[in-house]
């Protein structure tokens, strides 16, 4: 009963066109978010990454998110949260880490590991 709920709702989120939810659930609107706010960032700490406050989507409306400190991850590449712009949409990657730097995400890179990538 739950599932069919949340279906429903995606569906009239969808079909006044705020929101469409791809297959593999990237999160695509179809206006930008707020300006971002100011926040100080901290003096760096060792072993942590910081990511910037951001706005995220809760279904609704955009929702701050403070920044906060992020575990490192030895031999991987950190990208933080962002929106992206496609044609006139936006498109909500969330944050991620990537093994060779690539840009491209672990588990849709066919060669995670390619030292030798341009």
């Amino acid at each position: 009963m739950k599932f069919r709920k949340a279906l429903l709702g995606i569906l009239v989120a969808s079909s006044f066109g705020a929101i469409s939810l791809p297959a593999n659930a990237e999160i695509i609107i179809e206006f930008a978010p707020p300006p971002l706010r100011y926040e100080a960032v901290p003096a760096p700490r060792r072993g942590y990454e910081w990511e910037a406050g951001h706005w995220r989507w809760n279904g609704h409306r955009h929702v701050w998110t403070s920044g906060v400190w992020v575990r490192t991850r030895p031999g991987y590449v950190y990208s933080s949260p962002r929106w992206e712009e496609r044609d006139g949409r936006w498109a909500y990657q969330p944050r991620r880490w990537d093994r060779d730097g690539d840009g491209v995400p672990n588990q849709y890179d066919r060669r995670p590991d390619n030292p030798h990538r341009s």
